[in-house]
């Protein structure tokens, strides 16, 4: 096995050439629970280390503890002259803004991306991803469309997302947002990316950034043959996550199965079980690079990462696997539903809590006259000038009025797309009905018109996607034309239980 003496690297995006294995940064938060920050120095040098070894693309985020401002001190110290930059000039630096759910003006956009900017101490970020935590709200595309922006005037070099599913993914870049990335878990407990996210991806250009490839540790010699852990060895927020996802696929029996796959792949090319585990996960046509999780000055495997360049699996090696993951179960939905439904696959566990948290999107306000009666308006220029509702409450019914994609003061979301239209649309009956009070799972019927029968497809999945489970009473139908340039309107009742 000839081992390279540097990790291969990938043209992420147009000028972004980045290692094949990015080194995350999450564990800092984790190194900082008890409340002492890393010294930006030391963790610094250790930055440094991995640069100088070829793996120079540093991932991030607004909330991993202090991770912004060691890297931040990391790009002073090379402009100071204080440590070399490395084989490929200045390392590369990704990170995440994460706000709550919410008005998303460019004053809003420009402060939240603003703070990590200057953490990072870094005139233009070289990848800044998005996370939103709910698709009922609107405004992740305001803090996208701004972000947009902001990369037109050199803030950023290029903008990714992290955690949004296939639908919502295909919703954007169908709206013209530059996406270059999404960050999804990919790995052999979580292969939900290998389906339509990575088709789509394939089609449009996007990257997959694949986080979790070692399952939190698990897919690793340690564990091959132990017995189940309990207690005191998931000592931290990674393991705690993906013993869930274990749960999740059918419980340790089967992954113990996969795991000795992996460990008589690994006795084949003479690599360790990380090796395949990770080394299967960069064989997936969509990913561009898997990210891998270092613990600043306290532990490295840059010389075991290098090991993943020095084989591939073949056949043998694939038909092996496959016979081990059928005796799994896979994780349902699609990549990211982890943190907006059940089963909540993540550390902190069921997030519903949380989630319920956030402000309605409308708010629901009594009809004058009728307090038998509620409504909520969306904002739109069409409500008061034709008199009527988003939707209406009577009693235990929800009305929701025929719905386009129209976002704001009347912004056609994705023109052109008839299945990213209906996504808009079906978010948007959502909110209306959570806003008074149901849920989804209240909907009773659905009527579904179209300019073009031939979309009838496209628009049936997304339905279908929404409501598979629910399986409404539905009608669909052509008309002979819909005002304004849509494509498709819905409309929904509801019986609250």
């Amino acid at each position: 096995m000839s081992v390279p003496s540097v990790p291969p690297r990938v043209e992420l995006a147009p000028g972004l050439s980045i290692p094949r294995v990015v080194t995350g940064l999450w564990q800092v938060a984790d190194m900082e629970r008890g409340g002492t920050p890393l010294d930006p120095d030391k963790a610094s040098d250790a930055m440094a280390a991995y640069a100088a070894a070829g793996f120079d693309a540093f991932d991030m985020a607004d909330h991993y503890g202090s991770a912004e401002v060691i890297t931040g001190r990391l790009f002073d110290r090379i402009a100071a002259g204080d440590i070399k930059a490395g084989p490929h000039g200045r390392p590369r630096a990704f990170t995440k803004w994460c706000p709550t759910p919410g008005l998303m003006t460019p004053e809003i956009v420009r402060a939240g991306c603003g703070t990590s900017l200057a953490r990072m101490k870094s005139d233009c970020i070289d990848l800044m991803q998005f996370h939103w935590w709910m698709f009922e709200h609107p405004a992740y595309i305001d803090a996208l469309s701004e972000m947009a922006g902001m990369r037109a005037e050199g803030r950023f070099l290029h903008l990714g997302l992290t955690n949004f599913d296939t639908d919502h993914l295909r919703l954007l870049v169908s709206h013209g947002i530059p996406i270059a990335t999404n960050q999804v878990s990919f790995s052999l407990l979580d292969r939900r990316a290998a389906g339509a996210m990575s088709a789509f991806c394939a089609q449009s250009g996007v990257s997959l950034l694949a986080y979790g490839t070692l399952g939190g540790g698990f897919l690793t010699d340690r564990w091959v043959g132990r017995p189940e852990p309990t207690g005191a060895d998931i000592p931290d927020w990674s393991k705690s996550k993906y013993k869930r996802f274990i749960d999740q696929i059918g419980g340790w029996g089967p992954v113990q199965q996969v795991l000795a796959a992996c460990a008589a792949i690994a006795r084949k090319h003479g690599v360790s079980v990380a090796n395949v585990a990770t080394r299967w996960v960069l064989e997936q046509k969509a990913v561009a690079a898997v990210i891998v999780g270092a613990r600043l000055g306290e532990r490295e495997h840059r010389a075991d990462n290098l090991r993943l360049f020095g084989f591939a699996l073949d056949d043998e090696d694939h038909a092996r696997l496959d016979a081990a993951l059928a005796l799994t179960r896979p994780v349902p939905g699609d990549c990211g539903d982890e943190y907006r439904k059940p089963p909540f696959l993540t550390a902190s566990g069921d997030l519903s809590h949380h989630l319920d948290s956030f402000p309605k999107v409308y708010e629901a306000a009594p009809v004058p006259g009728r307090p038998d009666r509620l409504r909520v308006d969306s904002g739109s220029v069409w409500e008061p000038l034709a008199g009527y509702s988003r939707a209406m409450r009577i009693g235990d019914r929800i009305l929701v009025s025929g719905t386009t994609a129209t976002h704001g003061k009347g912004t056609v979301i994705a023109p052109g797309d008839p299945g990213a239209q209906a996504t808009y649309i079906l978010d948007k009956i959502a909110a209306s009905i959570t806003s008074l009070g149901g849920k989804l799972e209240d909907v009773v019927r659905t009527r579904v018109y179209l300019a073009n029968a031939d979309d009838w497809e496209p628009v049936s999945r997304a339905h279908g996607r929404c409501f598979g489970d629910i399986r409404p009473a539905n009608t669909l139908l052509e008309v002979g034309r819909l005002v304004g340039d849509y494509l498709v309107e819905i409309e929904a009742e509801a019986i609250v239980a």
